[in-house]
């Protein structure tokens, strides 16, 4: 083989075998960037990206990122776990558990690129320099180059004075690294920095060394702002809270473009080592907390001092340094010399159904959306109750529905106290959102009008118009778009249920087509639910019902029979409620009240939950599992003392039974005694007359003379002396 056949060869063996390191696989910056770097193929960066290819990968999930894996060419992720008792994840592999930093170099060793993330632990710092140290250390023994990445944080920029006091918009680039000023609480970090840039200078062709300064990190399961997606998603605060005014400017990087970064950085090995990977968005945290609130929770937000975010247990100090950070930054050197297939490169707010997306997906947030239909008086609303105690979901009611919606448009027509002073910033922030108000307060109120002329022409019913338009505005509400809900009784026929469903769009195309008509994904129920009874089991337990509840509600005998026969008149035909979901292929689990021995619906309820699965929400938070194994303590200590107490009782019970029998038996043995005395005494008086008739008299002479006469042997004596003196013989 050839000296130029050998150097191909041997270049393709180094492709093929680039064996990348990654500090702490775990957390979420390790775990994103790991599990993109393992599907990147060696070298595909190098390769310019096509603008068509470029616009059709803007807008990727988390989940859609990592292609089919070649055989050969691609990134083997190693590493290290920030906690012993995680597992390997996935896409490493090998995870190490080392407990020396000898073992640790020499697994080190073993790597071509080596990537120390100090941005989420602070005491990575220290041991991310140390390995640089010592790798340097060891360069002139390495065969081929090696390349150490520290991945750094913006907050070493944090202090920095502007470019321009006259221009405060001039954003820092790269070439003012070297002027960079950090947050006193990242000093370690901005030492680091320099402490490895010292060091890829010594041996360039054995060791280089690159920093690269990240912005604040989102995408997939949320890092930092997982607080504020949390808070709107679980929608307990009616606004989601802005830590100071604001106005502070955020750099950001979505995750998987910060990894694309890294991989560009391995593979184009720059001449430029200190870099920035931001996005290109200029975005406060206000926008990014508002754009949040928005498209997650409530919708408002509300301004809090800075002073009273350090009380808060959901963020650590450097999570609020990050976020009040101030920073105009641009990352010009990314843009002009890598190639990289940008998820988010216009920042939050542009791309915020993705990232939503992303958000869910990943922390498997998925709504329960469950409709639950049947005659009146089967138990739909307590089974609903239990599944949205159960499911974490909202209880949706017809009654419910409209008395809030009513309550909503009342609150928008009335009247509002504008105070005298408002400060200049509160107003340019609220101004559009007060203009849209004020045109809407006149629309609010003709509709509002409107209802309450319907509800007095029908008695205090509304027309199914309007209650279709209400309930479509619950179910595309944020709470029920996030968590689910359990839809009670309604809708009760084949067309509320297409009117409530269908989309409007196109709905004559489809009809001329005979095509079933497209329905709204967003709002549909996931699971169904049928219940039924026959009527004679449904009337004997509505007579069932205590007076007290039954009084003034639809239970009452008249109201019940009529809503009844209603309900089996509209279920008679072949379009009904269930017809619906069927043709949508949307197939409900119809189960028979009647055969469950269960007046609190608890068996029912479990036999619906085995369908639907396992709840699709946030877990216990912290506070409410030590409430719950409080409670589960009480519980266990009151039962424990219960059954100590019936223990004791049924023990003092025993007791006082044992004696109570233990006298009884005394009692009863005393009395066979004296009868059998009685009846020994009865049995001997003729034996005693016979004795002293015929024997006594005869046998007390014979005494009386044996004790006179003495004689040697008394027995044969008086043997001899009765025999002599026998009165029969005589």
């Amino acid at each position: 083989m050839s000296e130029e056949e050998e150097a191909v060869a041997e270049a393709e063996e180094i492709i093929r075998c680039q064996r990348i390191f990654l500090n702490h696989l775990d957390t979420f910056a390790g775990s994103n960037i790991g599990k993109y770097l393992a599907s990147c193929v060696v070298g595909a960066s190098l390769d310019e990206i096509p603008e068509e290819e470029e616009e059709e990968d803007e807008g990727r999930s988390v989940v859609e990122i990592s292609p089919t894996k070649p055989k050969e060419g691609i990134y083997q992720v190693v590493g290290t776990l920030s906690k012993e008792e995680s597992k390997k994840p996935d896409f490493a592999l090998e995870a190490y558990t080392t407990h020396s930093r000898e073992e640790l170099l020499a697994r080190l060793l073993e790597c071509d690129v080596i990537i120390y993330n100090i941005t989420e632990d602070a005491k990575q710092v220290e041991e991310a320099t140390w390995a640089a140290t010592a790798l340097n250390a060891e360069a002139k023994q390495f065969e081929k180059q090696k390349v150490f990445i520290l991945l750094s944080t913006i907050m070493t920029w944090a202090r920095s004075k502007p470019l321009d006091p006259e221009d405060p918009e001039i954003p820092f680039t790269e070439e003012d690294y070297r002027r960079r000023k950090p947050h006193p609480n990242f000093m370690d970090h901005i030492n680091a920095e320099k402490t490895i840039m010292k060091l890829g200078k010594t041996t360039k062709s054995k060791f280089s060394t690159y920093v690269v300064a990240s912005g604040v990190q989102y995408g997939g399961e949320e890092r930092i702002l997982h607080y504020f997606f949390k808070l709107s998603w679980l929608g307990d605060t009616p606004a989601i809270p802005i830590f100071g005014d604001g106005r502070n400017f955020v750099p950001t990087i979505h995750i998987l473009d910060l990894a694309a970064v890294l991989q560009n950085v391995a593979d184009h090995k720059p001449r430029t080592h200190y870099l920035i990977a931001v996005d290109e968005s200029i975005q406060t945290l206000g926008e990014l907390v508002r754009c949040i609130s928005r498209n997650v929770g409530p919708g408002k937000i509300l301004k809090i001092p800075k002073e009273n975010a350090f009380l808060n247990k959901d963020l650590t100090q450097a999570h609020l340094d990050e976020l009040l950070v101030n920073l105009r930054m641009e990352a010009v050197f990314l843009k002009e010399n890598f190639n990289i297939k940008w998820v988010a490169l216009s920042g939050v707010v542009e791309n915020i159904d993705q990232i939503v997306n992303e958000y869910k997906q990943s922390r498997g947030l998925l709504p329960v959306k469950i409709c639950i239909l049947g005659p009146p008086g089967v138990g739909k609303t307590s089974i609903a109750e239990k599944l949205c105690k159960h499911y974490k979901v909202h209880h949706i009611k017809i009654k419910d529905v409209i008395a809030k919606a009513i309550e909503n448009l009342e609150k928008i027509v009335a009247p509002k106290e504008v105070p005298e002073t408002e400060a200049a910033e509160e107003e340019e922030e609220e101004e559009e959102e007060g203009e849209e108000e004020g045109d809407n307060v006149e629309e609010a109120q003709e509709l509002l009008d409107a209802i309450k002329e319907n509800m007095e022409q029908n008695a205090g019913r509304l027309d199914d118009n309007y209650v279709i338009r209400f309930m479509k505005e619950m179910l595309m509400s944020m709470p029920c778009k996030n968590q689910g809900y359990a839809l009670d009784g309604f809708p009760k026929t084949y067309d509320l249920a297409k009117d409530l469903f269908n989309l409007e769009e196109e709905e004559e195309e489809e009809d001329a087509r005979g095509k079933v008509q497209p329905y709204d994904k967003l709002i549909i129920p996931d699971h169904i639910v049928s219940l039924n009874a026959s009527d004679d089991f449904l009337k004997d337990r509505i007579m069932n019902l205590p007076e007290s509840v039954v009084a003034g509600t639809h239970y009452a005998q008249d109201r019940y029979l009529r809503a009844l026969s209603l309900f089996r008149e509209l279920n008679a035909e072949d379009e009904t409620v269930l017809n619906y979901f069927d043709e949508l292929e949307i197939h409900p689990q119809v189960i028979d009240v009647s055969k469950f021995e269960d007046v609190e619906n608890r068996l029912i309820t479990k036999e619906i939950i085995k369908t639907i699965g396992e709840p699709r929400n946030y877990g216990l938070t912290e506070e409410e599992k030590e409430e719950l194994e409080r409670k589960e303590a009480e519980e266990r200590l009151a039962r424990e003392a219960k059954e100590k107490a019936d223990l004791e009782q049924k023990e003092a019970e025993e007791r006082a039974q044992k004696l109570a029998n233990w006298d009884d038996w005394n009692k009863r043995l005393e009395e066979v005694k004296r009868q059998e005395q009685e009846l020994l005494e009865a049995q001997s008086i003729p034996l005693r007359n016979y004795l002293m008739k015929h024997v006594m008299p005869t046998l007390m002479q014979g005494l009386n003379q044996c004790c006179m006469v003495r004689p040697d042997d008394p027995v044969d004596f008086l043997a001899e002396y009765l025999f002599k003196h026998n009165p029969e013989f005589e």
